[in-house]
């Protein structure tokens, strides 16, 4: 064990002397922070969550105007003739859509004989399902017929035709079996159990039927408090309900507004933030589009102030979830070969004391998406076992968290992580081989539900979240060769770190009978994702590669390969 006990030392001696540097990367904090205003950021999450909104409807587009207004007022100019109109430019890019946008106006469920309606959209405004028609004035009236699970079995030798199904399952899923025998309309209950439905009973998450203009039909969600009073009705004989809904279904275009911050040495490299409009709620993702606009004014006023200027250009994007980014990576190949980083915002801005969730950086895929143990855990979302052939080694990772959690220095911010699990804006990065990272908030209880709204929003956690992934930005879009070798020197100790964490949980599991060459692998595994993440670390420094960032990224490869071994021999 000497071995071990020397390779502790040194780490620790390494890490003491690397806390008291001070570097470029410092000077971002105070700086930003001067600047950043979550108050901003609120407000906008106010002016935003107010829509109900997907791509092409009133709310989706008045959002991306209320973030042009803020560009502009920032001094970001409309480009003309392209991104190098100027220092600080937008555009907003419009296509046709393929089908018709969709709102709600208003909506009640009522069981026929009772005074009160079970649910209206003015208390619960995710009832209506997306796509959902419009019914007459007076709204349908029909029998409820109730197929349990909504399985094609619980349909048998039941007449449905003119009438609505009723089923614990998403609204979708009844769709697809009801409309095709005849039924009128759907009405489901569908609710995770990290959203507690028993205790917040009155919270109904959003779902879609198909769109189909031949089949003008609609779909209701239940909360759990409206499913067992239904349930209860339903146990006492037949039930008939009264349904209005009242909704727009047209044709739109579908928005994207792109804004740029120049850079004056290599414009084509460029760091890409992006932060989806559509979805109804105020965290999900109104906080990102209020933090990222937030984001672009403090860049544009710095510059203006010539207190910051990127070498590299820094690209802030708001549009539709992974449709926007990924159209925004495909249709310029020219464009997409200098995107080196994307950094992705959706649910920002929780307040962790109502919300239940905690600030997260969802990774890149690492061997903590092969292997999860110790402190990395996925979230209730959820997340598939990964191979060793999805693993994106990079640095990254560990940089993000490293800014965040400097940030997160003498205030209460609680920083975490998970194992990449995807379905976001983060995911087109990394479809096209490009780094791509998530900055998120989870578990939440009012995850797509209609108490997501603006009261479970804090100005102070998108502050954090602003000057975090403005630090990382700023960072990499200005870096010179000591800004690279610090970093080095930050992902040696995060490495070194990540190695002794993984030793010791190896240790004991070998302990409680694992196969020690199971464990020498995981070892071995991180030491590889290490080795090739270092390598990467060549396209920091904006003047290129030089001689003492090519030794240093070369000494600490060898350095780590060399205590990876060390370790790897003990583990039997």
């Amino acid at each position: 064990m000497k071995k071990f006990k020397l390779l502790f030392l040194l780490t620790f001696i390494a890490s003491f002397s690397f806390a008291q540097k001070s570097t470029a990367v410092d000077g971002y904090y105070p700086l930003l922070r001067a600047v950043y205003n979550g108050d901003n950021a609120y407000n906008t999450v106010g002016f935003v969550e107010k829509y109900w909104r997907i791509a092409g409807n009133t709310g989706f587009n008045e959002s991306i105007f209320h973030v042009e207004k803020i560009l502009q007022q920032a001094g970001f100019q409309k480009e003309t003739s392209g991104e190098a109109d100027g220092p600080l430019t937008y555009r907003i890019e419009t296509r046709k859509m393929r089908r018709p946008t969709w709102e709600p106006v208003s909506s009640s469920l009522t069981i026929v004989g009772e005074d009160k309606p079970l649910l209206e959209s003015v208390t619960n405004r995710n009832m209506i399902a997306i796509n959902s028609a419009s019914t007459p004035a007076g709204g349908t009236t029909a029998e409820i017929v109730y197929v349990g699970t909504g399985a094609a079995k619980e349909f048998e030798g039941k007449d449905i035709a003119g009438k609505i199904v009723f089923g614990e399952t998403s609204v979708g899923g009844l769709y697809r079996n009801a409309i095709a025998r005849g039924a009128v309309g759907v009405i489901g209950y569908s609710m995770p159990r990290y959203t507690q439905p028993e205790k917040n009973i009155h919270s109904i998450q959003f779902q879609g039927i198909s769109y189909d203009s031949t089949k003008p039909v609609f779909g209701i969600a239940l909360s759990f408090n409206a499913k067992e009073k239904l349930k209860t009705a339903l146990a006492k004989g037949v039930v008939k309900v009264n349904v209005k809904v009242v909704s727009k279904i047209y044709w739109s275009d579908e928005l994207t507004i792109v804004a740029n911050a120049r850079g004056t040495e290599k414009p084509g490299e460029r760091f890409v933030f992006s932060a989806h409009v559509q979805e109804p709620g105020a965290n999900d993702n109104a906080t990102g589009v209020g933090t990222l606009a937030e984001m672009a004014r403090v860049t544009a006023a710095l510059i203006r102030e010539k207190k910051y200027s990127p070498k590299r250009t820094i690209t802030f994007l708001w549009g539709d979830e992974i449709v926007s980014t990924g159209r925004y990576i495909k249709d310029d190949s020219i464009r997409a070969k200098g995107i080196k980083w994307g950094l992705s915002l959706d649910m920002v801005g929780e307040d962790v004391s109502k919300t239940g969730g905690t600030f997260l950086i969802e990774k890149m895929p690492d061997p903590s998406a092969i292997w999860t143990r110790g402190n990395d855990k996925h979230t209730e979302w959820g997340g598939s076992v990964l191979k060793e052939s999805d693993m994106f080694p990079h640095y990254f990772n560990d940089f993000l968290l490293n800014r965040c959690r400097q940030q997160a220095k003498g205030n209460d911010w609680i920083v975490n992580s998970n194992p990449y699990e995807g379905g976001s804006d983060h995911q087109p990065f990394l479809n096209a081989k490009i780094p791509g990272v998530l900055m998120w908030h989870f578990t939440d209880v009012f995850y797509h539900t209609d108490g997501d709204r603006l009261n479970m929003v804090s100005a102070k956690e998108m502050k954090n979240v602003g000057v975090s992934a403005l630090a990382a930005a700023f960072t990499l879009c200005a870096a010179d060769e000591d800004t690279n070798l610090f970093l080095i020197d930050e992902l040696s100790k995060n490495a070194n770190d990540r190695i002794q964490d993984e030793f010791a949980l190896s240790k004991a599991a070998i302990a409680k009978g694992a196969k020690a060459g199971d464990e020498q692998k995981i070892l071995n595994t991180w030491n590889d994702w290490y080795q090739k993440a270092f390598e990467r670390m060549s396209d920091i420094n904006t003047q290129g590669v030089t001689d003492k960032v090519a030794k240093k990224i070369e000494n600490v490869k060898a350095l780590l390969d060399k205590s990876v071994s060390d370790l790897v021999s003990l583990l039997k």
